[in-house]
C-alpha cells in the first residue's frame, strides 16, 4: 500500500517488463496507466502527476457503462448508486474507479492487485475482484477473477476502459473490429434493448476501414471469433507505421467503441480510441442482460489482451 506522503495521485506505481515491453499500473484503481513496446505506446495513457482523465485505463466494476438512473434491483432487493454522470441521469463504470487496490504479488513481469467490493447501499453484495498484468511474448495479458464472498447470490458485470494509440489521430487510422451489431440506445444512451447488424453500414468495420470523421459511442455485440475464441480489434496507421491488436476472451461479449469527441481534455480528443472489453451491456444490472451470476463462493475468470503488432 501506498503511505500517505506518495506524491502520485494514483497512488504506487508498479512498473512490469518483458524484453522492449513494459507497463505501468497504478494502485488506485488498478489503472493500466501505461503500455510501450520498443519505447512506443501502445496505450493513451496519463503521467504519474495526473490522475485518469475519461476513463483512460481503468477498472469498470461491478458494472461497466451506464446505471439508468443509478438504481437496479436483484431478488427483490432494491439498490441505488450516486448519478456522476449528471447529464444522462446515470451512476456509470462502477465504484471502484478512484479506490485504492492491494498489491497481492509483483514480479519483474507480473503485477497482481485486488480489492474487496463490501456491500453498501449502490451495492449491497460483497465481491473479491483480482486483476493480474502480465507482459510476454504475447503482449500485455490482463486476467480478472471475481469471486462472491457474500451468503447469498449477487449480480456483477466488468469492463475495462482501454484507449488504443497508434501514435496520431485516429482519423487517418484503419480500424478492423469483430462487432456484427450494435446496441440501439435512447437518448440519453441507454440501451432500448434492440439490436442492428452493422453490414453494409459505415459501424462495419468487420473487413477494415479508415475512421475517418467517424463519431463513435457505440456498444458493439455478436463479436467475430477466430478459432482460438477470441475476438480481435486491431488499429493500424499507415503513416506512423504502429499497429495495435486488442482481443477478449469468450468471457467479453461486448465491446464499446469511443472516439473521444466529448472529453473534457479537449486536446486529447481522437489521440486514442477507447476499445473497452466488457462482460455485460451497459445498464446490465437493471436490464438482466448477460449479467454475471455468482453464487456464494462461486468464482468467475475472463481474460484480454494488448500487443504490438508488425
Amino acid at each position: 500500500m501506498a503511505s500517505l506522503s506518495n506524491p502520485s495521485p494514483t497512488g504506487e506505481q508498479f512498473t512490469i517488463r518483458h524484453g522492449d515491453l513494459s507497463a505501468v499500473v497504478c494502485e488506485v484503481g488498478a489503472t493500466l496507466r501505461s503500455l510501450s513496446a520498443g519505447g512506443v505506446e501502445l496505450i493513451d495513457g496519463f503521467d504519474p502527476a495526473s490522475f485518469s482523465l475519461s476513463g483512460r485505463g481503468q477498472v469498470l466494476a461491478p458494472w461497466p457503462g451506464r446505471l439508468d438512473h443509478g438504481t437496479f434491483a436483484f431478488d427483490g432487493v432494491s439498490s441505488t448508486a450516486p448519478i456522476n454522470d449528471v447529464e444522462h441521469n446515470a451512476a456509470i463504470h462502477g465504484l471502484v474507479r478512484w479506490r485504492s487496490f492491494e498489491l497481492l504479488r509483483v514480479d519483474e513481469n507480473r503485477v497482481v492487485l485486488g480489492i474487496r467490493i463490501y456491500p453498501s447501499p449502490p451495492y449491497p453484495y460483497s465481491v473479491v475482484l483480482t486483476i493480474e498484468y502480465a507482459v510476454g511474448p504475447d503482449g500485455l495479458v490482463v486476467t480478472s477473477t471475481a469471486q462472491n464472498v457474500g451468503s447469498t447470490q449477487c449480480p456483477f458485470a466488468l469492463g475495462f476502459h482501454t484507449y488504443l494509440s497508434v501514435g496520431a489521430l485516429i482519423d487517418g487510422a484503419e480500424l478492423r473490429f469483430p462487432g456484427r451489431s450494435t446496441l440501439l440506445l435512447n437518448d440519453r444512451l441507454i440501451p432500448t434493448g434492440e439490436i442492428k447488424p452493422v453490414e453494409g453500414s459505415t459501424l462495419d468495420f468487420t473487413q477494415g476501414h479508415l475512421i475517418g470523421d467517424a463519431v463513435l459511442d457505440t456498444t458493439f455485440s455478436e463479436l467475430v471469433r477466430d478459432a482460438d475464441t477470441r475476438a480481435r480489434a486491431v488499429l493500424a496507421h499507415q503513416g506512423t507505421g504502429q499497429t495495435v491488436e486488442l482481443w477478449v476472451d469468450e468471457q467479453f461479449g461486448y465491446l464499446q467503441l469511443f472516439t473521444g469527441d466529448t472529453i473534457g481534455d479537449v486536446p486529447r480528443r481522437r489521440l486514442g480510441l477507447a476499445v473497452e472489453p466488457m462482460t455485460s451491456p451497459p445498464n446490465a444490472l437493471q436490464s438482466g442482460v448477460d449479467v454475471i451470476i455468482l453464487a456464494p463462493l462461486q468464482e468467475w475468470r475472463g481474460q484480454f489482451g494488448v500487443r504490438a503488432l508488425p
